[in-house]
């Protein structure tokens, strides 16, 4: 084959797990919105380049942008081929692309190629991939779902990531989309990921998913924080049979005080978070619960929180929403410990 070989995301797609570097030759803004599972970037031209070569291209003409872009283009890549491929083998086999597979990505594969590396371009572009995710995430494959149900605090992310421990094939939404799911769930540190790059990290879970096999799920919402499930996936979801996970409320306010312990360290957090719930409630109930939260009455905030907020607005979606919940397995939890999860996990798994 000749080197650079440029190809569609079709005839990629069955070896995309076996390049040895997936190279990202945009800048790194595009990068930061979504990119192609594992790739790393390494900007032909960075933001501010892009920037600067785009304006002359307007203000003055292609030919001067030209020059200036190969200037800067030459000097990005000598610098990521000595900082960052100079030690690769010769057998070394990576893929590049850039926004639409044009010249970015092309001129970085033309010289890994010249050097001798079996280089592949993707023909398209982030775009043509963009285009298949798309297409990928309206149409999913028919998987055996199984919907872990339960109130909130039951334990359902840490069942998920149990069964994920012991073998089983897991979907874990909240995990992808970092964030719990619900008016707390903002996950400190960690933004939320973009609507493309969630979608990403979704169809990258599905294709590996053997149909055989029962994949568990947590009985989300159609958001997740700000984001939102793929309608089709959903879909599937809604429509499959149900765990429903019960744990005590004592130990339902236990786990979630293990859960949110950075809020039970930063009440003003908290108190921004519930305002949000004002709509619902009411401003005295809110005030009410600042108090409970200035005062270091977490358990006590918590509880409240359950039985007036979430456990309500649990039991009005659930039969809804998830239409086989009715004939839902009765997966009870004596405790919260690690012990207690890995046997309902292996009752999952080995069933």
């Amino acid at each position: 084959m000749k080197y650079p070989a440029v190809l569609g995301f079709a005839d990629i797609l069955p070896e995309l797990d076996r390049f040895d570097t997936i190279i990202d030759a945009r800048s790194e803004g595009e990068y930061a919105l979504d990119h192609l599972p594992g790739a790393i970037n390494c900007p032909v031209l960075n933001d501010e380049e892009r920037i600067r070569v785009g304006t002359l291209y307007k203000q003055v003409g292609a030919f001067e942008a030209k020059k200036v872009g190969a200037a800067l283009v030459a000097r990005n890549i000598a610098r990521h081929i000595e900082e960052q491929f100079g030690d690769k083998p010769r057998e070394w086999k990576p893929l590049v692309y850039c926004w639409r597979g044009g010249n970015r990505s092309g001129s970085l594969a033309h010289i890994l190629a010249k050097i001798g590396w079996p280089v592949v371009q993707l023909d398209g572009g982030y775009k043509a991939y963009r285009a298949a995710v798309s297409a990928a995430l309206e149409a999913p494959p028919a998987l055996q779902w199984r919907v872990i149900c339960g109130t909130t605090g039951s334990g359902k992310s840490r069942l998920l990531e149990t069964l994920e421990g012991l073998g089983a094939q897991v979907l874990d939404l909240e995990r992808l989309a970092a964030h719990r799911g619900s008016v707390l769930g903002h996950l400190p540190h960690e933004p939320q990921p973009t609507q493309k790059m969630f979608e990403t990290r979704i169809w990258d879970k599905l294709r590996h998913f053997d149909p055989s096999r029962p994949v568990f799920v947590e009985s989300e919402s159609k958001k997740v924080g700000n984001l939102r499930v793929p309608e089709a996936v959903m879909a599937g979801m809604r429509a499959a049979p149900c765990v429903a996970l019960t744990v005590s409320r004592a130990n339902r306010v236990r786990l979630l005080m293990e859960d949110y312990e950075h809020f039970a360290r930063d009440p003003q957090a908290l108190n921004g978070q519930l305002d949000h719930l004002v709509q619902l409630h009411g401003r005295a109930k809110i005030d009410a619960w600042h108090a409970l939260a200035n005062s270091g009455a977490m358990p006590e905030l918590v509880d409240q929180l359950l039985v007036e907020h979430y456990d309500p607005a649990y039991l009005r979606s659930i039969d809804r929403n998830f239409v086989q919940y009715g004939q839902a397995q009765v997966l009870e939890l004596n405790d919260i410990g690690p012990q207690d999860f890995i046997r309902a996990a292996h009752a999952l798994h080995a069933a």
